[in-house]
């Protein structure tokens, strides 16, 4: 049998692997305070400027010159991160940033090449190591140091933990756990800033946020590998001991699995797929270029309609929480048009990304405030447009990518969507060309990202490949739909017709 007729016969979504997936869903809510911790650590309270009353040396001893009117434990007070040295807070959230970025690349080939969950426990292991060590940093290099770390490995381990909660259940599952998997992540989001009301001190804050990582890494260290990627690379007898193992838990007692070999095991000592596959392989190297747009415009869009409601003031730990539970509406909205045989994965995120662009378009034409149809509230409805575009993205982007590289092509597709987070702010000096010049480069990346979308395959109940061999074959690539698979056959035998000349 195949993978999937192994899968419904031990349980495609059985009571051991809901037990798995809840443990991996609940890890979103570490990672969530993990990358929102910049936020409440790097609180700016008012503060003025005291008279320099000595020489030359008075002036520059900013504690001497600096009286903060709040009493708040922050990064921001502990070590005087204004005026001048302002810029050190938005570098730690950068950092971050550049770690995640960091670790998308590295994490991802190298579990398709060793393994889902060794190179999954290493990095949720160094994550909480390094998370302490942001608590009980001594200066502000250590604390910077240390926010760049956690976020290589937050990067890593974060998309490691999405393939493993798609690899553990039947494809048939996969839309669901992908996204329980990012609302959970929203969830994190209002817990975070629910935490950060109860604990103020910012150390005391690292800390309890840091502390769930612990548990949930002794939980983890239970969890099996990938019976899929054991199966990608030819091991298919460790495979369906795991499978067996699945049906025992699941309370069908041992059921004899006995899987068909991959064509890709049959060549002794292939060569295992890489990085390089996503370029030189002609049906992956389109996919790839059009994911990696849809990914970049996905965040740059995403951030761009945060960074226009993010002028609203107020409590900041009320704002945190409404950014993030402003996204939970989208994942049970896009859960239904997915599964809709008329939708659709390429459909629904098409439509999505569009209307997100619309939104920044129409933004341009409202008040700021003051309505119920205001920029403001149009911005969290286009936020809540591309939070649902993006859920299908992670959803859409796994199922396209055969078993055997699926970490490297989330990998770099996740790398594309940072840069699209790193040039988000910077569109707003576009202004100073015209009053609407970022908005309609929002509006343009949505729309373009929509149409490019399209030109993707569906696979809405098509089966998914396990190896490259899989993926050329021509049973599989009839599946798709037609005008799909001839502009993919074409890129294939342009690259043949190469080869031979």
């Amino acid at each position: 049998m195949d993978l999937e007729e192994a899968f419904q016969v031990v349980g495609e979504f059985g009571r051991h692997q809901k037990r798995m997936v809840t443990i991996l869903v609940f890890l979103q809510i570490y990672m969530a305070c993990q990358s929102m911790l910049i936020i409440l650590v790097s609180a700016v309270p008012e503060y003025h400027v005291e008279p320099a009353t000595g020489g030359e040396g008075a002036v520059d001893d900013i504690t001497q010159s600096i009286t903060f009117s709040e009493d708040v434990s922050s990064i921001v007070t502990e070590w005087y991160l204004v005026k001048q040295q302002a810029y050190k807070v938005n570098l730690a959230g950068s950092l971050f940033f550049a770690g995640v970025l960091i670790g998308n690349v590295l994490f991802g080939p190298l579990s398709d090449k060793i393994g889902r969950k060794p190179v999954f426990l290493i990095g949720l292991f160094f994550e909480v190591l390094f998370g302490y060590g942001t608590a009980l940093a001594p200066n502000y290099e250590m604390f910077a140091v240390s926010r760049l770390l956690v976020g290589v490995m937050n990067g890593g381990m974060a998309l490691v933990c999405f393939v493993l909660t798609q690899e553990y259940v039947g494809k048939s599952y996969w839309a669901m756990t992908g996204t329980l998997t990012n609302m959970t992540f929203a969830v994190g989001i209002a817990l975070f800033a629910a935490l950060g009301y109860y604990v103020r001190p910012w150390r005391n804050l690292a800390t309890a946020a840091n502390s769930p990582g612990l548990l949930l890494f002794l939980l983890c260290v239970n969890l099996p590998e990938s019976p899929r990627w054991l199966y990608s690379q030819g091991l298919t007898e460790q495979a369906e001991d795991i499978l067996q193992d699945f049906a025992v838990r699941n309370g069908k007692g041992r059921i004899p699995v006995k899987l068909r070999r991959p064509v890709s095991a049959s060549v002794p000592n292939a060569p295992s797929p890489g990085v390089l596959q996503l370029i030189t392989h002609p049906i992956l190297r389109w996919r790839t270029v059009v994911l990696m747009y849809v990914w970049y415009s996905c965040s740059l869009v995403y951030y761009g309609l945060t960074l226009n409601a993010s002028e609203d003031k107020g409590n900041r730990y009320l704002s945190v929480a409404m950014y993030g539970l402003v996204e939970l509406p989208a994942y049970p909205l896009c859960m239904y048009f997915i599964n809709k045989q008329w939708a659709g994965r390429r459909k629904s995120m098409a439509n999505f990304l569009a209307f997100a662009g619309l939104s920044c378009l129409l933004t341009m034409f409202l008040p700021e405030s003051g309505s119920l149809l205001s920029a403001t509230s149009l911005a969290l409805v286009g936020k809540l447009m591309v939070s649902a575009a993006f859920n299908i993205v992670y959803v859409y982007t796994s199922e396209l990518y055969p078993t055997v590289i699926r970490n490297a092509g989330l990998g770099v597709c996740s790398m594309s969507c940072r840069v699209g987070g790193i040039l988000a702010p910077f569109v707003p000096s576009l202004k100073s060309l015209h009053t609407s010049m970022p908005f309609m480069v929002f509006f343009l990346s949505g729309i373009s990202a929509g149409c490019l979308g399209l030109l993707l395959p569906e696979t809405l109940n098509k089966p998914s490949a396990e190896t490259l061999d899989e993926l050329s074959s021509p049973t599989y690539q009839r599946i798709l739909e037609p005008q799909v698979h001839l502009l993919e056959e074409k890129h294939l035998s342009n690259n043949n017709g190469a080869d031979s000349d």
